[in-house]
């Protein structure tokens, strides 16, 4: 894949939509699959620790320096997930003997003050220019090769190691200089003024006024100054010297440490971050150790390949745009899942690493391993009925045979399924082991207190797959677990019976266990949902009546289709007099509800007993969908596309998009931020008016809540990676089987 030549955090535009479909048109929309902007981060950690990092800059050559309290540094090994370290650059030896204060770059090439010149290794040496300024600490050069350069009181001109000018500010303190080449001045920014010298004319001007400043640099080809300040940044029209607008407040964060113009976008650095202003107005910010080691940004510039490079007080993060679609997003997503997440063929989650080390994980057990396998699968399935990948169809087996074994390996009732399995052992490394019950095989354990997620998740994936692989034996496979889940569910009255003949906690569709709930409890409308859902599916795929007329009656006699069909805005907190279960069951929106939900529809409305039905139904999911839509989930999006035209096709693939890379479970913190806007409390538990990009808040699975903020959960801190299997391949498949997301287009 190619770097990209010019960097945009979003960029795909309208016209990357083929079809752009009109309120109740018959035609879905579709995105044409071009190349967009992708960012990751390369990490180096400083492997002396206590020294002072201040500058960072590369050269044409692709060389990082870095100016530190122990002289150069640069960067050594580092690569996506595998980070590299700051080590002392050796190369040129005699430069360990200058005093170096400061680092810059001229023409891409590294520029050095020290207490005695401005010089330079590159142009065969010759840049040495003499400026008998000892204390100096801040400098620029014109292209020219002429000096402005500063102790922080006063300035000098210094060209040729002559001395042409010396000036200083007006009650003020120097904190930066830049040459700008479009206008052909020095800048100088003090505490509390900008001001600007003329080579030409030999004169120090006055810009403007203010207070508290921190850096700047200019923008807009030389127009307009960018200065950042303790407490916000502000723009300045350099040619009228007036102030443009107010001064930005409503931004990540206010503590401006750092400003700095790359290829026409501005970066700014806080005490907590950085972020990068879009050409919306908005802004992409990068903290936590997604991005960058440590959070006090000192210092940005341009990098390498157009990466920009964010020094802070603990290291280096090279945040790096690669031109890439979709579809090799999906390829890189593929391998991960292979490589790091299969265990005894369930989509499992890397858990125990240590600073977000990969080497370190361990594949751990789930309550959900048979949920989290069966949306992995879902993801396959689609990806081979799209594709036909014979990868994908092996993936699909392997897959099968872990879902099939959940089946066969416990001595339980014949169709109930278990949560998982797991060689013998020290039952401690088990999470919930007194769960685990020995299977006959002495070489195994089997998890049992199965629940409702994972048989909706098995029915879904195992009726997509008998629709749409048309292989023998897994066409047949597929079609007799269903079977056999859903005759142990009718036969035990709409239960999951669990090793101890007793109904498991949340296998529960028994009438008397749904109506009991009052009508705006979340369960009694899930339950119905789901229940129908599976007994459509084992109808549509088995043709035996009895689960036909069961979806029947639960329907039409114990008010289902009522209960399904109940708008969600009606779901809310149980009243005070209403049993305990009832109140724990509605204390808040429940978005392992919202996962349940739409992979059920596919069953729910694919497989329809009748048109009546099936349009019911497509209004029960548009009602759900139009709750949903605050959230930009790319996969609640897509599985409304099976019943409507009309989804939120472009927030799918700004969310597909901007889902990061690194799927590591770093710390992440946003509640902080001054550009988001909180709201009430609320049961939906929505915690501000727009959704930040995925790639700004912790990554979690589709029944997390999309507006959480901050990860304080126990993972945090690189413990853990999760799998893309079920988080991003499956809305993506599943955009391409239904045509909604395009095959790659050549550009």
């Amino acid at each position: 894949m190619k770097k990209i030549v010019a960097f945009f955090t979003l960029a795909y535009s309208l016209s990357s939509f083929a079809v752009l479909a009109q309120p109740g048109s018959a035609v879905k929309p579709v995105f044409k699959d071009i190349p967009f902007s992708q960012n990751y981060s390369i990490k180096y950690k400083l492997k002396e620790e206590g020294l002072k990092l201040e500058k960072v800059f590369a050269d044409r050559n692709g060389a990082i320096q870095i100016l530190s309290s122990a002289g150069l540094l640069k960067t050594y090994a580092g690569a996506f997930l595998y980070p590299g370290t700051l080590v002392p650059d050796l190369a040129y030896r005699p430069m360990g003997d200058k005093k170096i204060s400061n680092l810059g770059v001229l023409q891409n090439q590294f520029i050095y003050l020290d207490d005695k010149a401005v010089l330079s290794n590159a142009w065969a040496g010759k840049f040495y220019s003499k400026h008998e300024t000892p204390e100096a600490k801040i400098f620029a050069v014109s292209p020219d090769f002429t000096s402005l350069i500063s102790d922080g009181t006063s300035l000098k001109l210094v060209q040729e190691s002559k001395n042409t000018w010396s000036g200083k500010l007006t009650n003020d303190n120097i904190l930066a200089i830049k040459y700008n080449s479009e206008n052909g001045l020095f800048w100088i920014l003090g505490t509390k003024s900008l001001s600007s010298y003329s080579l030409k004319d030999q004169k120090l001007k006055l810009v403007y006024e203010g207070v508290n400043f921190t850096d700047f640099d200019l923008t807009d080809a030389g127009k307009k100054a960018v200065i950042g300040t303790s407490n916000g940044f502000l723009e300045v029209n350099i040619q009228t010297g007036k102030q443009v607008g107010d001064v930005y407040r409503k931004i990540p964060v206010t503590d401006i440490t750092c400003v700095t113009t790359i290829n026409g976008k501005v970066w700014l650095g806080t005490s907590d971050g950085a972020f990068m202003i879009r050409g919306d107005g908005k802004y992409d910010y990068y903290n936590g150790e997604r991005w960058i080691i440590g959070d006090a940004v000192k210092h940005i510039a341009a990098g390498p390949d157009h990466s920009v490079l964010i020094l802070t007080d603990k290291g280096l993060g090279q945040i790096c745009f690669q031109q890439m679609t979709l579809e090799e997003k999906a390829l890189f997503y593929e391998k991960q899942v292979r490589q790091r997440h299969i265990r005894n063929g369930f989509n499992s989650s890397l858990e125990g690493m240590k600073d977000g080390d990969i080497s370190t994980g361990l594949l751990k057990d789930s309550d959900n391993d048979g949920l989290w396998t069966a949306m992995y699968l879902g993801g396959q399935i689609f990806r081979y009925a799209a594709t036909k990948s014979d990868e994908a169809l092996q993936n699909c087996y392997e897959s099968l045979d872990a879902l099939e074994r959940l089946y066969s390996i416990n001595s339980n009732a014949v169709g109930f399924p278990a949560r998982s399995f797991e060689r013998r052992g020290d039952i401690n490394r088990l999470s919930d082991h007194d769960r685990w019950r020995h299977a006959e095989d002495p070489e195994w354990d089997w998890k049992a207190t199965t629940s409702s997620d994972e048989a909706i998740g098995h029915i879904f994936a195992l009726g997509a797959m008998a629709e749409l692989i048309n292989v023998e034996p897994m066409k047949s496979r597929a079609i007799h677990l269903i079977d056999i889940l859903m005759q142990h569910i009718v036969d035990h009255n709409y239960y999951l019976i669990d090793w101890d003949g007793k109904p498991t906690t949340w296998g529960r569709w028994n009438p008397e266990y749904v109506n009991a709930r009052p009508v705006m409890v979340g369960d009694r409308k899930i339950c119905s949902s789901n229940i129908t859902s599976m007994l459509q599916t084992a109808y549509h795929f088995t043709h035996k009546e009895i689960y036909k007329q069961k979806a029947l009656e639960l329907l039409y006699k114990n008010g289902y289709l009522e209960n399904l069909m109940r708008p969600m805005k009606s779901i809310g907190e149980a009243p005070a007099n209403s049993d305990e279960l009832s109140k724990d069951l509605s204390n808040g929106w429940n978005h392992s509800d919202d996962e349940m939900y739409f992979i059920g529809y596919w069953g729910l409305y694919r497989y329809a007993l009748n048109a009546d039905l099936k349009t019911q139904y497509k209004a029960s999911i548009i009602d759900h969908w139009e709750i949903e839509r605050p959230e930009k989930e790319a996969a609640w999006n897509i599985f409304t596309a099976l019943a409507s035209n009309e989804f939120d096709l472009k927030e799918s693939v700004w969310w597909l998009q901007r889902y990061p890379l690194d799927m590591i479970h770093w710390s992440i913190q946003n509640s902080h931020r001054k550009d988001i806007e909180m709201v009430a409390p609320n049961f939906r538990q929505q915690t501000i008016t727009e959704v930040l990009p995925p790639d700004e808040r912790p990554v979690h699975r589709h029944n997390g809540n999309m507006f959480s903020l901050d990860n304080k959960r126990k993972r945090g801190d690189g413990n853990g990676e999760e799998s893309a299997g079920d988080i991003w391949l499956l809305p993506y498949w599943m955009g391409r089987y239904l045509g909604v997301i395009s095959a790659p287009v050549k550009k």
